[in-house]
């Protein structure tokens, strides 16, 4: 992913963690301007760390964290917009999508937290880009998984970030959802957004981003899923065994286990199993593991 322009975001030599213990160790990550990155790794490894350390809001033990040439956590406010869990929101909250948009702007500008007719005017905006318009005023509890998710979405980005961190966009929405979201941040990068997530989703990555990096504890593995999606790398990064297969263009990540293998390339190819159950044998998913090394 190198490029010709300086990287938005630097981990130089970066340990970080809660107390004395550290979650993440001995971090060296550039991630340049315009990238679209997936962060994968098992629960409890540091996923959410690494977003909170381009916040400014996890203590670092070592190192330094820059977002677009500035320390973080040196009392500059870096202009990053945050995506949380769907499971962390509180929906008791009484808000319309409108009034949630515009908490945005108030972690921008908190010393004026009136919003002025153009405030409006620009959720209006957002809301009609990201296909919510028509939901403005509506409770923002009584939605959708997907509608909720781009409410947050606008919210993040509402205040005009370098860079847009989302933590676990697609957990807890169903297929169609998930693809929608991430077809969504797609468009969002190719018009020049910086966009950084986490996914347990190894398959949805291979399908749609082209970068990830690979974490447990510490930087395993970075590169596009056709370099770094290998039954080593990720049995490293997981503790497990995993299977990946390259077929019909496909990148696909299964348990080790035949039966898991066959619901993976049935899920992605319907019908499948039918067509080519007499070669999905031991053979064949040894053989299908050997080339994805």
């Amino acid at each position: 992913m190198p490029t010709d322009r300086p990287p938005l975001v630097v981990f130089d030599d970066v340990t970080c963690g809660y107390g004395a213990v550290p979650v993440l160790e001995q971090v060296d990550l550039h991630i340049e301007r315009g990238a679209f990155v997936g962060v994968v790794g098992p629960s409890g490894v540091g996923k959410t760390t690494l977003l909170r350390a381009m916040v400014g809001v996890v203590p670092r033990l070592r190192g330094r964290v820059t977002v677009d040439g500035r320390t973080v956590g040196n009392g500059d406010r870096p202009r990053v917009g945050w995506v949380p869990q769907l499971e962390t929101v509180d929906w008791h909250f009484p808000a319309t999508v409108s009034e949630v948009v515009l908490m945005g702007r108030w972690d921008v500008r908190p010393w004026w937290p009136r919003p002025t007719p153009e405030d409006r005017r620009s959720v209006d905006r957002l809301l009609e880009r990201l296909g919510i318009g028509e939901l403005g005023e509506r409770n923002i509890r009584d939605l959708s998984g997907g509608q909720q998710q781009r409410v947050f979405l606008a919210r993040a980005m509402i205040g005009d970030p370098l860079l847009l961190l989302l933590d676990e966009p697609t957990s807890g929405v169903d297929l169609k959802t998930r693809d929608e979201v991430l077809h969504l941040l797609a468009e969002l990068n190719r018009d020049g957004m910086t966009i950084v997530l986490t996914t347990h989703e190894l398959n949805a990555v291979a399908a749609h981003l082209p970068w990830v990096v690979c974490i447990n504890g510490r930087i395993v593995a970075e590169g596009s899923p056709e370099d770094i999606f290998t039954d080593a790398i990720l049995g490293q990064t997981y503790g497990a065994e995993l299977r990946v297969v390259r077929q019909d263009g496909l990148i696909l990540v299964a348990d080790a286990a035949p039966h898991r293998l066959r619901e993976a390339l049935n899920h992605h190819h319907p019908g499948y199993e039918h067509a080519h159950h007499e070669h999905l044998d031991d053979e064949h998913v040894h053989a299908g593991g050997r080339a994805a090394r």
